[in-house]
């Protein structure tokens, strides 16, 4: 695994940052941030917290007797949910995932909604990460 830690610290905390119990942590902070190019801003044991460009993530792995744990961990984690990612550019995370092989749970797509009389056109790929949460990339 390459060195993708951070040597500056964030700026701003964002007001929303979800924290993903994980089966492997090395696997998965491998996964985000190789294959999804997260960056590694903190890391301590069982624990990580990343970023790529705005968003901000945190991984945590999973035991037993973790206090947090509403239910049992059964995979796919994260079964009914999906995280929308806004990204500087969707073609470099693409890439990487084509190079890596690594498998896409819906290619990269253009999709438009429209808001009011507005149309909002953006392009999108989504993918699972190793515990089966559903993420999507898209700017």
């Amino acid at each position: 695994m390459t060195d993708t830690t951070s040597h500056v610290p964030l700026t701003e905390w964002a007001a929303l940052v979800p924290e993903l119990m994980v089966s492997d942590l090395p696997h998965s902070l491998d996964v985000y941030t190789r294959v999804f190019g997260f960056t590694l801003h903190d890391t301590r044991p069982g624990f990580a917290y990343l970023s790529l460009g705005r968003v901000q993530w945190m991984l945590e792995q999973a035991h037993a007797d973790k206090a947090w744990l509403t239910g049992p961990l059964e995979r796919p984690y994260g079964r009914g949910i999906n995280f929308q990612m806004v990204v500087p550019d969707i073609d470099a995370p693409h890439a990487r995932l084509l190079a890596q092989g690594y498998p896409l749970f819906a290619p990269l797509s253009t999709a438009t909604s429209v808001e009011g009389a507005t149309p909002h056109t953006q392009r999108q790929v989504l993918v699972q990460d190793p515990d089966g949460d559903l993420l999507r990339f898209m700017n």
